[in-house]
């Protein structure tokens, strides 16, 4: 399996739902010293958006001002109740639960990824500024 590109695109993002698939999306990543991620089917007919910078080795680096976007976006995805209140904001793990579809949920996927190499405008277009 090869490392994400970065930026990824949407339909790149690996479904790890089970054990199995998890364990080997993540195995990868660590193999590449790259940042994991992925989307994984919840119960409800939802999903769930991980990622998780550690994979990358202690050479990655993720800006502080990086976090706080992120930290920022994920509050307006709870806030508008697209994910739900236990969501992780990082500075290293993230995760957000309750996304309603594949389709989003690997769109804020690749935008989180994007971000945690630095690229914040895909973050930006997926979840746009509070008003």
């Amino acid at each position: 399996m090869q490392p994400l590109p970065v930026p990824c695109p949407a339909h790149l993002i690996p479904d790890a739902t089970g054990t199995d698939a998890f364990h080997d999306v993540y195995r990868n990543a660590m193999a590449h010293n790259a940042v994991f991620v992925a989307i994984e089917f919840e119960a409800r007919r939802r999903w769930i958006v991980k990622a998780d910078t550690l994979t990358a080795g202690a050479d990655h680096v993720v800006a502080d001002t990086v976090n706080e976007a992120v930290r920022d976006a994920i509050a307006r995805l709870i806030h508008s109740r697209e994910v739900d209140l236990d969501a992780y904001t990082g500075p290293v793990y993230f995760m957000m639960h309750s996304v309603r579809s594949e389709e989003r949920a690997r769109e804020l996927a690749a935008a989180l990824h994007a971000a945690l190499y630095g690229d914040l405008d895909p973050l930006a277009h997926a979840i746009p500024p509070a008003p």
